[in-house]
C-alpha cells in the first residue's frame, strides 16, 4: 500500500494530511459526504457526482472490489475520493478488480488515512465548500494550495448535464417475453443505468436521448410518457431543459422526474430552487409519502431542493393548475416530491431505482405506468366520442 503523502485542503483553510490513494496529482471540486455503509461503486459511477469530491463516512471502503454489474454509467465521475481506511484487498466473490486499480486507471485522485468523521462534522457545521486533493508533483506550500482551491469554480450556477449526457440515443427494451406496455423518452441529464432497467422490468420500452434534445424532437416521437433523469449541477442554470419540459407539460404528455428531474419540474411549474447547506447523500434517508402516510427509507444524492409550499395543494405560478408536495424528508422537511393534480406529471427528489439502496420506493415506476395507461385511456375515450 502506498505511503506517498497527500493533502486535502478545504476552502475555509482546514488542512488534512493523509496518504495518496488512486491516481496522483491534483483535483478540485465541491466536497460532499455520503452516509451509505455500502454501495461505493454505484456512488463513484453516478454522473450526479460530477465535479464533486466525495467523502465516505463509512470507515472501511473497497472490501467488495469493483465489478461490471454494479456500474451505473460508463466511467467514474467523482472528482476525488476521500476515505479513512481502504481495504488492502477485495474479498467478495463478485469482485473483478480492486477499487484502487480503477481509481488509478481512470485518473481519480484520492486520499486515505484521515479522520472522515471529523471532516463530516466540519461539513455539517460549515456547509459543503470547495476543496482540493493534492499528491505527487501537485504538492506545494499550503498557502498556494489554498489559492488553487479558492480559484475553483463553485457548484452554484454550474450547468453540467451536457458534460455527462449520452452523445447518441439508445433503446432499452423490456426483457424477452415481457409485453411492451408503454414507450418512454428518457432525457439523459446524468442518468443511472438502473433507472431504464427498472422501467424495462415493467414492460416500458425506454429511448434514452441526449440532454440537448428539443421539445419538438421529443413530441415527434409520440411517446406515451417522458422521463427526466438525475444529474449534476445547479437547476437554476438549466433553463434550456426547463423550457423543453414546459413543452412536454403543455402537450399533456405524462411526465416523471427523478432528482434533477424533480428540480426541473419545480422550476417549470414556477417554483424556485435553492442550495442546501450540506445536501442529502446516502442510502438511509427517511421520506414520507404524504399521499399514503407511508414512511420510506430512501437513497439520496442532491445538493439543491425545490422551494414549494408544504401546505397544499398550491396553484402553479406558471399556470399548470394545482400542485401538491407529495413527499417530504423527515429529517429537515425538504421537499422530496411533487404531484400535479390537473396535468399528468409527478416527480421525486430521491432515487427509487435504489442503486445502491433500499427498494421501498420502487412502486413509483408502477405509478408512472398507471399514469401513462390512464392518459392513453382518456385519449381513447375522447377519440371514440369524437
Amino acid at each position: 500500500m502506498s505511503i506517498d503523502p497527500a493533502v486535502l485542503v478545504l476552502e475555509n483553510g482546514d488542512v488534512y494530511r493523509g496518504r495518496a490513494w488512486g491516481a496522483r496529482g491534483q483535483t478540485l471540486g465541491e466536497i460532499v459526504f455520503n452516509t451509505g455503509m455500502t454501495g461505493y461503486q454505484e456512488t463513484l459511477t453516478d454522473p450526479s457526482y460530477h465535479r464533486q469530491i466525495v467523502v465516505m463516512t463509512a470507515p472501511h471502503i473497497g472490501n467488495t472490489g469493483m465489478n461490471a454489474a454494479d456500474e451505473e454509467s460508463r466511467r467514474i465521475w467523482v472528482a476525488g475520493f476521500v476515505v479513512r481506511e481502504p481495504a488492502r484487498r477485495p474479498s467478495s466473490w463478485r469482485s473483478e478488480r480492486s477499487l484502487d486499480q480503477d481509481l488509478e486507471e481512470q485518473g481519480i485522485v484520492g486520499i486515505a488515512g484521515i479522520d472522515t468523521r471529523q471532516l463530516t462534522r466540519v461539513l455539517r457545521d460549515a456547509g459543503v465548500m470547495r476543496a482540493g486533493i493534492f499528491s505527487g508533483d501537485a504538492l506545494a506550500p499550503e498557502e498556494e494550495l489554498l489559492e488553487r482551491v479558492r480559484a475553483a469554480e463553485p457548484m452554484a450556477g454550474a450547468h453540467l448535464a451536457d458534460a455527462v449526457s449520452t452523445d447518441a440515443e439508445y433503446v432499452v427494451e423490456p426483457s424477452e417475453g415481457t409485453p411492451v406496455v408503454a414507450d418512454v423518452v428518457a432525457v439523459d441529464l446524468g442518468i443511472k443505468g438502473m433507472t431504464p432497467q427498472m422501467m424495462a422490468q415493467r414492460g416500458i420500452r425506454v429511448t434514452v436521448v441526449p440532454s440537448t434534445i428539443t421539445g419538438a424532437e421529443i413530441l415527434a416521437k409520440k411517446p406515451d410518457g417522458v422521463f427526466f433523469s438525475n444529474g449534476p449541477g445547479d437547476p437554476a442554470a438549466a433553463e434550456r431543459s426547463v423550457a423543453v419540459l414546459r413543452e412536454v407539460l403543455d402537450a399533456k404528455v405524462p411526465f416523471f422526474g427523478i432528482c434533477f428531474g424533480n428540480q426541473l419540474l419545480g422550476r417549470a411549474l414556477g417554483f424556485g430552487t435553492y442550495k442546501l447547506r450540506f445536501g442529502h447523500r446516502g442510502i438511509n434517508q427517511p421520506v414520507m409519502d404524504r399521499t399514503t402516510g407511508k414512511v420510506e427509507v430512501t437513497a439520496h444524492n442532491h445538493g439543491f431542493a425545490v422551494d414549494a409550499p408544504l401546505d397544499g395543494p398550491t396553484e402553479s405560478p406558471h399556470g399548470y393548475g394545482r400542485v401538491l408536495v407529495s413527499h417530504v424528508c423527515l429529517n429537515d422537511n425538504v421537499v422530496e416530491g411533487l404531484e400535479c393534480l390537473d396535468i399528468p406529471a409527478f416527480s421525486v427528489q430521491y432515487h427509487p431505482e435504489a442503486a445502491a439502496g433500499p427498494h421501498d420506493a420502487a412502486y413509483l415506476f408502477d405509478r408512472f405506468v398507471d399514469l401513462m395507461q390512464g392518459r392513453r385511456a382518456t385519449s381513447a375515450v375522447v377519440k371514440d366520442g369524437a
